[in-house]
C-alpha cells in the first residue's frame, strides 16, 4: 500500500481550511496556522490520519465486509461514484435516504421493487398495459435507481462509513453513531470532529483533495481484496486431498508404484542389515576367505 506524500497533499490543496470566523474549535489540534484569514491544516497530521483510516479499511475489506461511502456534494459525486465502483463497494452520490442504516429492511424492500418491475417489464403482460401506466412505472424505476440503484449488493448493515463532510452528511453521521457502525471521514476545520472515528483533517470542498484521499482508500480497500482472495486460493488449495492435486490417474497410480518400490528398497536394506548382525563380522570374514578359496580352486581346474 503506497504512503501518501506531503507534496502530494499539498498540491492538492488538502492544506486549505475555511476562514477563521467560520472554525470549530474542537479542530484547534488539527490547524497548523492562520494565514491571510484562513485556516491551515497541519499536512503532518493529515498523513498519519490518512494511514491509519487506510490501514483499518485495509482490514475490514480483507474480512470480505462492505464499507459505504457517502458523498452527495457536487464536487465528490463523479469522482466517488468512478473510483468506488471500481473496486465493487456501495456509495451514495444522490440524497441520503433516511432511514438508510436505521430503518435498513425498508430499504431492501425498496431495492427488490426495482427487480419486481425489471421482471414485469420483460413479461409478456406489459405489452398490454397502456402507455399512462407504462410511463409511471419507468419513472418510478428511475427514480428508485437514481437514489438505490448504487446500493444493490448491500444486503445488510455496512462495517463502515467513509463520508465526505460530515457537516453536510449529518443524518448519515447520526444513523451511523446511533447503530455503533464506524465512520471515516474528511473533517474540514469547519466541522466538528466528535463522534468520528478516524478523522482525516482536510480540505472537503477542493475536487483535487478528494479526489486524492478517496483514491488512497479506495486502493487499500483494493489491497485488502487482493490480500482476501489469495488467502482464500490458499486455504482451498490446503484443503484438497493428494489425489486431487495431481492430474490424472496415472499420476496416482505413478506414485503408488513409486511408494511400493522405495518400500521394496527400504525392506532389501533392513534385510541385508538384519543379516549382517546376525552374523556377526568374524562370519562375515569367514565367509569372505571362503569365497576367496573357491576362487583359487576354480583358477587352478582351468589350468
Amino acid at each position: 500500500m503506497p504512503r501518501t506524500e506531503f507534496k502530494q497533499l499539498l498540491d492538492a490543496g488538502v492544506h486549505f481550511g475555511h476562514l477563521k470566523r467560520k472554525w470549530n474549535p474542537a479542530m484547534a489540534p488539527y490547524i497548523f496556522m492562520e494565514k491571510n484569514g484562513i485556516h491551515i491544516i497541519d499536512l503532518q497530521k493529515t498523513i498519519v490520519k490518512i494511514d491509519e483510516a487506510a490501514e483499518a479499511l485495509k482490514q475490514i475489506s480483507r474480512s470480505g465486509r462492505k464499507i459505504l461511502f457517502v458523498a452527495t456534494k457536487k464536487q465528490a459525486k463523479s469522482i466517488v461514484a468512478e473510483k468506488v465502483t471500481a473496486i465493487n463497494m456501495p456509495y451514495v452520490a444522490e440524497r441520503w435516504p433516511g432511514g438508510m442504516l436505521t430503518n435498513f429492511p425498508t430499504i431492501r424492500k425498496a431495492v427488490k421493487k426495482m427487480s419486481s418491475i425489471d421482471k414485469m417489464i420483460k413479461d409478456t403482460a406489459w405489452d398490454n398495459m397502456s402507455k399512462r401506466e407504462k410511463l409511471q412505472i419507468t419513472r418510478q424505476r428511475a427514480k428508485l435507481e437514481k437514489v438505490l440503484g448504487s446500493i444493490v449488493d448491500l444486503t445488510r448493515l455496512p462495517a463502515a462509513l467513509f463520508i465526505v463532510d460530515v457537516l453536510k452528511e449529518k443524518i448519515a453521521v447520526r444513523e451511523a453513531q446511533r447503530l455503533s457502525i464506524p465512520i471515516f471521514a474528511m473533517v474540514d476545520t469547519n466541522s466538528n470532529p466528535e463522534g468520528i472515528d478516524f478523522i482525516i483533517p482536510s480540505n472537503d470542498d477542493a475536487s483535487q483533495s478528494i479526489d486524492l484521499i478517496i483514491t488512497t482508500m479506495c486502493e487499500a480497500i483494493k489491497d485488502g481484496l487482493s490480500d482476501r482472495k489469495v488467502e482464500r486460493e490458499k486455504d482451498e488449495t490446503d484443503e484438497k486431498p493428494l489425489a486431487l492435486k495431481k492430474s490424472g490417474r496415472k499420476s496416482v497410480v505413478k506414485i503408488i508404484v513409486e511408494d511400493d518400490a522405495e518400500e521394496a528398497d527400504e525392506k532389501e536394506e533392513l534385510a541385508d542389515d538384519t543379516i549382517a548382525d546376525l552374523l556377526g563380522d568374524d562370519d562375515l570374514l569367514e565367509d569372505e576367505a571362503i569365497d576367496e578359496d573357491l576362487a583359487d580352486e576354480d583358477a587352478l581346474d582351468v589350468k
